[in-house]
């Protein structure tokens, strides 16, 4: 059925029981579920956003003139009730006043990706986790164009990495696989959707600023399981028991990856490093013994750290799950460039290596950073606090980091909880914390003044940027700008 033509005023057009869909929120996801409810939806398509800005005003008017009604400055509750279907951006908090009217009025609403999902005419891949997920969909996208599989990506990505969801719906020809990042926000508002292939990278506590406790954070990322059929695979990181329970009963096959192979049993498909080469356990055919493809040694990926040998391990898997070869997958493996603000080499001046991993936002994925890097450190932390505990970061600091630098408006709580954290045992082993008061650009400066040739300055900080910049790329991008400009 063809969309509604331009021009045309669809006010009315909102009864109960028609096909309209509704959508909340005109970031980049509702935009893109907007384009594709006009192109394959057939009826009415209403969109709602409290924003008045200038981007979100251009946004609406090119809706509008697609054919859409577009309201900016309030949400028509009652339009929206009256839709076949609502689409609420992730963005958008479950307690936020028009959710709240809409669960009163007994709603239901999905994410895009799950609207996205029900038009989608190849197979689904479908990653999430506390930390990992860019790098894991990504390299699974780059490992399957190394086998000439027809694959897109999108979703959750960000940065200009890959598309919403629902522009991958609009692909002609359409892909064999699609690959979707999904966050928690975005699996809390699924019904129907069902990967063949479901990705965990990690889990640790995150988003607490949002969800009352971890075990609700938990819950929605176990949503990815909740259609689950018995020929589905579940790539799971099997050095973290909350992932390997996370499925339950769910039908499936199980496909661990982990550093050491004695954590993902002697059976079925995995992925681990043998002597210091990522390697695979594969079952060639139906009722053959398994058999191990030795793939690249861990030095030859040109990503850094340990996380990112786990990240590579599963995404081996998902690739070798979904049809590509183990030649391909060393080729892939060995050519896969480092994403931008996750562990990325800025530059090496002096002896000095300088990392951006602005992408770290929770403590979970600074741990890893600080943990997964062999030199001494000057690691900057800060940021606009999620309401973690800081103080696990102080075991992954300790004999690692030569010096801690605090910042914004974490700075203070950061200081007093991994100095007590640290306080035991040898104080020789336990970093200095300094705390900058004046911002963000002393705060490299320092690190600056600070490092020895032989050290590695990491900016990877445990915290949102919302403090002091727009997002992490900016702050990501900052960092690197005056890393650049040299002392």
């Amino acid at each position: 059925m063809s969309g509604p033509q331009a021009g045309e005023d669809h006010s009315d057009d909102m009864t109960a029981g028609s096909e309209a869909v509704a959508i909340v929120g005109l970031g980049a996801s509702g935009m893109a579920a907007t384009r594709l409810a006009l192109s394959r939806g057939g009826g009415s398509v209403y969109v709602s956003d409290l924003r008045t800005d200038a981007q979100t005003d251009a946004r609406a008017t090119e809706l509008r003139e697609l054919g859409a009604r577009v309201e900016l400055g309030a949400h028509d509750v009652a339009r929206i009730a009256q839709a076949g279907v609502v689409v609420v951006s992730p963005g958008i908090a479950p307690d936020t006043p028009v959710l709240r009217d809409l669960r009163r009025r007994g709603v239901r609403w999905i994410s895009e990706p799950e609207y996205a999902s029900r038009f989608y005419q190849g197979s689904l891949i479908a990653v999430t986790g506390t930390n990992g997920k860019t790098t894991t969909a990504a390299l699974a996208t780059h490992l399957l164009e190394a086998a000439e599989i027809p694959v897109a990506l999108g979703g959750n990505v960000g940065a200009g990495l890959a598309p919403a969801a629902s522009e991958l719906a609009l692909m002609d020809p359409p892909p064999r696989w699609y690959v979707l990042e999904v966050s928690s926000f975005q699996l809390a508002d699924t019904v129907d959707m069902a990967p063949n292939i479901g990705v965990v990278t990690t889990l640790a506590p995150d988003h607490l600023d949002r969800y009352p406790d971890v075990e609700s954070y938990y819950g929605d990322k176990a949503r990815l399981f909740q259609n689950a059929r018995s020929d589905d695979h579940w790539v799971l990181n099997g050095e973290v028991e909350a992932v390997r329970r996370l499925p339950g009963q769910a039908p499936g096959v199980r496909c661990l990856f982990a550093h050491d192979p004695g954590q993902v049993g002697v059976d079925g498909p995995a992925a681990f490093v043998r002597d210091g080469v990522l390697t695979l356990r594969w079952l060639p055919a139906a009722g053959a013994d398994s058999e191990e493809e030795a793939l690249v040694p861990t030095g030859r990926l040109p990503i850094l750290g340990r996380h990112n040998v786990m990240n590579a391990l599963a995404a081996a898997l998902v690739a070798r799950v979904a049809g590509a070869g183990p030649e391909a997958i060393r080729s892939g493996l060995e050519s896969f460039p480092p994403l931008p603000h996750r562990m990325e080499p800025v530059l090496e001046r002096d002896g000095i290596l300088w990392v951006d991993d602005s992408k770290a936002t929770n403590v979970e994925a600074a741990r890893s950073a600080v943990e997964s890097l062999a030199r001494p450190l000057v690691v900057i932390l800060g940021g606009r606090d999620k309401g973690e505990d800081f103080r696990p970061l102080a075991r992954a600091l300790r004999g690692r980091a030569r010096l801690v630098i605090v910042y914004g408006e974490a700075g203070a709580r950061l200081q007093v909880e991994l100095t007590e954290a640290g306080g035991a045992g040898d104080p020789g082993a336990h970093p200095s914390v300094v705390r900058i008061e004046a911002g963000f650009d002393p705060a490299v400066h320092r690190a600056a003044i600070e490092a020895e040739a032989g050290d590695v300055v990491l900016l990877s900080p445990a915290c949102s940027s919302f403090d002091l910049f727009s997002d992490y790329r900016e702050r990501g991008r900052r960092f690197a700008e005056l890393v650049r400009e040299g002392p």
